[in-house]
């Protein structure tokens, strides 16, 4: 497997959004995900070991159906440590420019990925996010995130399954369905630069709300990281739960890799299958730098 998807997964799980990271082992990185900016430092030697340190910007974060810093802009800062580029421990602090707390909320990773054979490779994690105490009513409560992944490479297709669960005062589990497809280009200025890309499609089913009432029905995702709502029964209105497609995104990054730096861009959509959208579902327009 191209050790740049298992790096990939490594920074979605650490929810971070890294510009300069710095690299003992050999890896070949690559970062993705919406509204940032990102560039990758990589050094190639022996070591067993790992370390990367990275900050970052980014005008939003969403993450599963729901725009946790609700489209403001946001500070990260990481450090990560691997073993055997398959054993990873990370742990970052995230500042919103909106709210007076410097530490806005922190994050505490663990993660597992390992290669099968030349095809098949599986992954696992376990994530906690920590919200300032002065912000759990603006912004989410804490909670954990476990997710369990296959993946497939077709050579033509590189196929992952994730199936997830978020456990907080309202659990929800997700299943995600994402193909990509990795290529480079010939080697240039002196064999030392190429571009790369990795054109994907995602696919999430999760939890979505139903509600009736006497204007009509209305399908919308109810956020699992603040406390449930209660129920709309009686009063001419009723609401449901079912399991389904939330959304699908769409995704072209494109990294500029010369030696040790690389930087990405990548434009991307949110589509969601709901009718019911606020600023807590992300939806439209993306771009990571």
């Amino acid at each position: 497997m191209k050790k740049s998807r298992l790096f990939t997964c490594l920074m979605f799980m650490s929810l971070t959004l890294i510009i300069f990271p710095f690299v003992s082992s050999a890896q070949v990185s690559s970062v993705s995900g919406n509204e940032g900016s990102d560039a990758t430092i990589r050094v190639k030697n022996e070591s067993s070991h790992s370390l990367y340190a990275g900050i970052g910007w980014a005008n939003n974060m969403n993450y599963m159906g729901s725009a946790l810093a609700q489209e403001k802009p946001l500070v990260s800062g990481s450090l990560t440590y691997g073993f055997k580029e398959e054993l990873f421990a990370s742990i970052s602090a995230n500042h919103l420019s909106a709210f007076d707390p410097l530490l806005a909320f922190s994050t505490f990773s663990l993660s597992y990925n390992h290669d099968i054979n030349s095809w098949f490779d599986i992954s696992a994690g376990l994530s906690r996010y920590q919200v300032n105490n002065e912000l759990t009513d603006t912004l989410f409560n804490n909670f954990f995130y476990g997710s369990l992944a296959v993946g497939l490479d077709w050579k033509i297709l590189y196929t992952n399954l994730s199936l997830g669960g978020i456990f907080s005062e309202s659990s929800r589990a997700y299943v995600q369905v994402r193909n990509s497809r990795y290529f480079e280009t010939p080697a240039f200025l002196m064999g030392k630069t190429y571009v790369s890309f990795d054109p994907y499609v995602n696919l999430m089913l999760g939890t979505l709300t139903k509600t009736v009432t006497s204007d009509g029905t209305s399908i919308g995702v109810s956020s699992p990281f603040r406390a449930p709502k209660s129920s709309g029964q009686g009063s001419g209105m009723s609401t449901t739960t079912f399991f389904g497609v939330m959304e699908v995104d769409f995704g072209v990054p494109v990294g500029i890799n010369s030696g040790n730096l690389t930087i990405e861009v990548e434009p991307g959509y949110v589509l969601p299958t709901y009718s019911d959208t606020d600023i807590q579902t992300p939806k439209g327009f993306t771009l990571f730098l």
